[in-house]
Parts: structure tokens; sequence; C-alpha cells
């Protein structure tokens, strides 16, 4: 909304000529957000807290969280509220990406919304069954890839994959590439659901992978860095950059409230738009593979219970005492702090080793 109202005015005034570059309105998204989400988040934990939606925890879960009983959930809807204001103020209307990835975070949202209304205001169970959640993850996904496959405007590369640490690598996995952006998709947002589990823990590395996907959609969508690194140019992905910093910015406002002892619970409407914006970025950007470098940690949870699950099936026993992965550190004996911090740690190596990618080909 800025650029268009401001930027065409630069002939008149010159210092509005800031407004066309990304890195000056990324900036902008990130400190735009968080601003909303502190300002906002008081307020919506004392209207989630009058209406009794609190967090109710599993009683087979670590004993320690029975205390957070009540806690206010769904603050995700402060993220994805934070998000999408910061990003219609700065982003460019024309771009289809950036559209996109707001309808992810939108979709999954809603999705997540209705699970947890279900679960926290009607007391219904587990809320969606696994199967109505599937599908309708399926449903958004399969819009978004579709689109992605026949958008006539696309690259030439659009059903290509990239390998990191391969220059030459590209393999064309033709309709082929509908379904596998749908996985990506769909299982990040599993992913990050999975990860969300501890004060900040899933804020933490979303916030880090994010980041690093600022840095990524941006070199994507800038020709001569994207020739330089022998990386795909996709044209139009520079903007992606103003909504991963929006994530960033609402992830960080978001942490204020989260970090421990928590006063608000993200819920499955947060982590399921997050996790679903993470992947739709990755796909847009060709950088789908190197996701699971940068969202290791993700993938590391979510291995932790397939395993668990699989093991115990064919054995009847338990890999780890407790899974998703965090809770069996809890369990071993290890602060709530200290697994959260930890996994940041991971997180940040994580990200850095994946962007070493972009340069050794």
């Amino acid at each position: 909304m800025l650029y268009y109202l401001l930027y065409p005015l630069h002939t008149e005034f010159s210092f509005l000529n800031v407004f066309k570059y990304i890195t000056f309105r990324t900036a902008n998204s990130v400190l735009t957000a968080l601003l909303i989400s502190l300002v906002l988040g008081p307020w919506l934990i004392k209207k989630l807290s009058e209406h009794q939606v609190g967090e109710t925890i599993r009683q087979d879960g670590p004993k320690s969280h029975l205390s957070k009983e009540g806690t206010p959930t769904m603050g995700g809807l402060l993220i994805i509220l934070a998000l999408v204001s910061s990003t219609l103020l700065w982003v460019d209307f024309s771009n289809r990406y950036v559209w996109l990835v707001l309808i992810s975070v939108i979709g999954f949202g809603l999705i997540g919304f209705l699970d947890d209304y279900l679960k926290v205001v009607k007391k219904n169970g587990h809320g969606l069954r696994a199967k109505e959640k599937f599908l309708l993850q399926l449903i958004v996904g399969f819009g978004i890839a579709i689109y992605l496959y026949f958008d006539p405007a696309a690259s030439s590369f659009s059903s290509r994959l990239v390998i990191p640490f391969f220059k030459r690598v590209n393999p064309d996995l033709g309709w082929f590439y509908i379904f596998f952006s749908v996985f990506v998709i769909v299982g990040t947002s599993n992913a990050v659901n999975l990860t969300d589990g501890l004060d900040g823990l899933a804020i933490g590395p979303i916030i880090i992978a994010t980041l690093t996907y600022v840095l990524i959609s941006y070199l994507s969508g800038h020709v001569k860095f994207a020739e330089y690194l022998n990386i795909i140019y996709i044209r139009g992905a520079g903007e992606l950059a103003i909504i991963c910093g929006s994530i960033v910015g609402a992830g960080l406002g978001f942490l204020w409230f989260n970090s421990y002892p928590a006063q608000l619970f993200m819920g499955n409407v947060g982590s399921l738009a997050l996790g679903g914006a993470l992947g739709t970025v990755a796909v847009i950007t060709k950088h789908e593979l190197v996701l699971v470098i940068i969202g290791g940690i993700f993938v590391m949870e979510t291995l932790s219970v397939v395993i668990q699950v699989l093991y115990f099936k064919m054995t009847g026993k338990r890999v780890f005492r407790m899974a998703p992965l965090h809770h069996h550190f809890e369990e071993i004996g290890w602060a709530e702090p200290k697994v959260i911090v930890r996994f940041w740690v991971i997180a940040i190596i994580l990200a850095l080793l994946s962007l070493s990618t972009l340069k050794l080909r």
C-alpha cells in the first residue's frame, strides 16, 4: 500500500525513491510486524483469557507441563494479523508470488483455527480428525502447486529440482513436480506443528529459517546475484523477502509473549500457517531441498515421531522416552529452557550451513 501511495511521488520528492528498494521495504516490514505484535499482544492475551481460550495439557505428556493448563492459546492469530498487515503495507501488490504465500498463510491458518476452535472452545476432543485435517491441507497445497506449475509467466525451470552442492544436477520432475511441491508445503506445515511443544521452541527456528529465506529470496530474484551464485533466477522472487521479513517481525513480537514461561501459546492456527508459508517460499525460490538443512530442527522432530511409532508397532518398545524429540530431552532431565536454547543454537548452525550451499557447487 505504501509502495503504491508514496513511490509514485519520488519524482517530486527524491527521498521517496527508497521505496523501490526491496531491502528498505523488507527492513521496515520486520519493524512494522514487530510493532503490531507488541501493541496487540497484551490485548489478545486479555481477550483470550476472558473467553477462557486456554491450552489443554495432555495427561500422558511431561508432568512439568501440567502447570501450563489454561494458558491462552491460538496466539497464531497475532502472528497472522501482524504479518499480513505488514506485508500489505510494504509489498508490491502486482507480485503473484506474494499472494501465493499469503494464500498459504491464510489457508493453513484457517485449518489450524478450525482445529483449535473445536478443541479449545467447543471442547471437542482432539479437534479435526487427522484425515479431515490432512485433506484440507492437500487442497491448499495442490492449489498452490498447480498454479505454480501451469503459471504462464513461470521460469522454464519451473519443474526442475535443484540439488544442493551440485552445479549441473537439475533433474526435471515434469508433472510429478506438483506432487513434490505439495509434499514440501504440507510436510513443512505439519513438521512445524509437531515442533510446537515448548515455550518459544517452534518460533525460534521459524524466525531463523525465515530470515535465511529473506536472503535466498532476494538473491533468487536478483539476476546478477543469481547468475554469480549459479542459482535459478526467479523473476519477482525478490519481493518474497518482504513477506519473509514480516514473518520474522511477527515472530519476534510473538516470542516476546511466548518466551519461557509463556503468556501465550501459538496453537495450530500459528504453527500450520507458518509451516505452510515456509514450505511455499522454499518451492517458489527453487530451494526445496535446502529446506531440509535450514529446517533441520523440524525434520528431526518429525523423524522422531515416525521412528517412535514404527518401532513401537514392530517391537512394542520405544526408541525415545517420549516423542517428539524435545520431550525426550525433558524426560532425561534437561530443563525446558535448556532444550529450547540448544535447539535454537542448532537451528542457527543449520542455517549457516545451508547458506554455504549457495556457493559450494
